[in-house]
């Protein structure tokens, strides 16, 4: 039986990597060396709004005081840090990423850190009453996998919240995101990092969205893992919310 291609998020991009086991190094590389730097750079892209617009997101998914949170892709803490506000000393937080130097950055007592990726994740079957997955759908090496371990960690009855950037609909305000985003941040990044491949990993962060797969596929794909309800909210055209049910 011949096995289905992996559904990559994005078209192979050359200038990175050569091929998709060279993409896994070079993620989990890249996020290693400049992770000292992300939420500096974070915080002057996003000019501090960053955690409201979070908190906003994960309210409107549902979550709620005393959840059990699976995190992937927890990176710094950014979107693990407003979660653990929404639940509360009787929640519980676990948090995974592939990149050793992203978890070495966060700092959240109470929350349990594991090494792992998306497609598979170090968890039980059913562990969770929600799962967050934070600006890193781009990074995957298998929508369809990682889709299929997201419902597989999720009790029935459990919510799922994609956050990820999208290029917005007309031309115009593709044009202003796309200079904003491949010229200006890598040039903030510069001034204000400590790393010098800080510059890199933004112009990266761009060039995924750019060649990112439709909402329509994404939203195709947590169909076909099984998750109900699915919806996409955005909040001014840029920032998507892909929100589902186990």
């Amino acid at each position: 039986m011949i096995e289905p291609s992996p559904q990559l998020p994005h078209a192979p991009l050359p200038a990175y990597y050569r091929d998709e086991a060279d993409h896994a190094r070079y993620v989990r590389r890249i996020f290693d060396e400049t992770a000292v730097d992300y939420d500096r750079i974070e915080r002057a892209m996003a000019f501090g709004s960053g955690g409201w617009y979070r908190r906003e997101a994960l309210r409107r998914a549902g979550l709620k005081a005393g959840d059990t949170v699976v995190d992937v892709g927890i990176g710094t803490g950014l979107l693990a840090r407003q979660a653990c506000a929404l639940i509360g000393d009787q929640g519980r937080l676990i948090g995974v990423d592939p990149s050793p130097g992203m978890l070495a950055q966060v700092n959240l007592p109470g929350v349990e850190l594991r090494a792992g990726r998306a497609e598979a994740l170090p968890c039980a079957d059913g562990e969770a009453d929600f799962l967050s997955f934070g600006y890193a759908f781009r990074h995957v090496s298998d929508v369809d996998a990682a889709l299929r371990e997201f419902h597989r960690v999720l009790r029935p009855g459990a919510k799922l919240l994609i956050l990820e950037i999208s290029q917005p609909e007309s031309r115009l305000s593709r044009a202003c995101v796309k200079f904003y985003m491949r010229r200006i941040v890598p040039t903030l990044a510069r001034f204000v990092s400590r790393e010098r491949n800080s510059a890199e990993l933004w112009r990266y962060y761009w060039d995924t969205i750019e060649s990112c797969i439709p909402p329509a596929q994404i939203l195709q794909a947590m169909e076909r893992a099984g998750f109900i309800q699915v919806q996409r909210h955005t909040e001014l055209g840029v920032f998507s919310e892909y929100t589902a049910v186990k």
